[in-house]
C-alpha cells in the first residue's frame, strides 16, 4: 500500500493531473475576459437556473444565442472559492453540502467519454481508472487522478469515478463536460470536483455541478475559446444585481 507521502512525491513528479487545470487567467481578475457563461438562479435555495452566454466588445457584454435551462445543486448554491473577492454574507460552499459554488470562476479542461470532442478547450478523454478525489483529507483532494499512476489506495473512498458509464450502471452525466475552477488551490473541505456536465434526467438537480442537456453542452463547448479567457459565473439574480457594476458583469432580467 502506498503511503500518502509517496502520493505527494508522485504529485511533485508530475504523475498526477489536476482536475482544476490552470486556465488562461493568471490572476484573480477577469477584466480581460471576452467570453462569459452566466448561470442565474431565483435564490440561494433554487435548484434550477438559466444559462446565458456573453461576448465582450467595445460596448460591453452582449448576449449570444438563446438561454438554456440548467440545474444546480440539490440544496441550491453558496459562495465558493474563485476569482472573486470573498463574500462575508450568504451561505458558504462546503464539501458535501449539495450546493453549487457561486461566484466567478475560470474554465478549465473539457472532458468526456469519447477520444475527442468538438471544442477549442484542452480535452481529456476519461478512462475507467480516472477518479476525482472528494475525500477532504487526501493530498489529492479536488484533483482528477489516474489510479494506474497513483495506486488504488489513493482513490479509495472517492465517490467520483469519471467514467460513470462503467462504474454507475451506464450513467451518462460525465459523457461530456468541463471543469469549473471553483477551488483552484484545492482547499480542504471547501468543495471538490465541480463541473459543468450533462444532467441525468431533465430537471434533476446535482450534488454541486451545473447540468444541462447534451445539445446545449455541445453548443457551449463549441463556442468556448481559451484564447478569449472565458469565465463561468453563477449566482442568484439578487446577488448579480448587487455586484454587477463593481464586478463588471452583465445585467439580466429576473428568471
Amino acid at each position: 500500500m502506498r503511503s500518502r507521502f509517496h502520493i505527494v512525491l508522485l504529485m511533485l513528479s508530475g504523475l498526477v493531473v489536476s482536475g482544476c487545470a490552470s486556465s488562461t487567467l493568471q490572476t484573480r481578475d477577469w477584466s480581460e475576459s471576452r467570453q462569459l457563461v452566466l448561470v442565474t438562479t431565483a435564490d440561494w435555495d433554487a435548484t434550477d437556473g438559466v444559462l446565458r452566454r456573453y461576448e465582450r466588445g467595445a460596448h460591453g457584454w452582449q448576449p449570444v444565442g438563446d438561454t438554456t435551462p440548467v440545474t444546480v445543486g440539490r440544496a441550491g448554491s453558496a459562495w465558493g472559492q474563485g476569482l472573486h473577492a470573498p463574500q462575508p454574507t450568504g451561505p458558504q460552499k462546503r464539501e458535501g453540502d449539495g450546493r453549487a459554488p457561486a461566484g466567478v470562476f475560470g474554465i478549465g479542461t473539457a472532458f468526456g467519454y469519447g477520444d475527442a470532442a468538438s471544442t477549442a478547450l484542452p480535452y481529456r478523454a476519461m478512462t475507467a481508472s480516472d477518479y476525482c478525489i472528494d475525500v477532504s483529507d487526501s493530498p489529492l483532494y479536488d484533483r482528477i487522478v489516474d489510479a494506474r499512476q497513483v495506486g488504488q489506495a489513493a482513490v479509495a473512498g472517492s465517490t467520483e469515478p469519471m467514467r460513470r458509464d462503467l462504474h454507475a450502471d451506464g450513467d451518462s452525466r460525465y459523457k461530456l463536460g468541463f471543469v469549473i475552477e471553483h477551488n483552484p488551490i484545492h482547499r480542504a473541505g471547501a468543495g471538490s470536483c465541480i463541473f459543468a456536465n450533462l444532467w441525468k434526467a431533465p430537471g434533476e438537480a446535482t450534488a454541486g455541478c451545473t447540468a444541462m442537456a447534451e445539445p446545449a453542452m455541445q453548443q457551449l463547448l463549441g463556442w468556448l475559446d481559451p484564447e478569449r479567457k472565458p469565465v463561468f459565473v453563477l449566482m442568484p439574480v439578487a446577488e448579480l444585481e448587487r455586484l454587477r457594476r463593481p464586478w463588471e458583469l452583465p445585467h439580466v432580467p429576473a428568471n
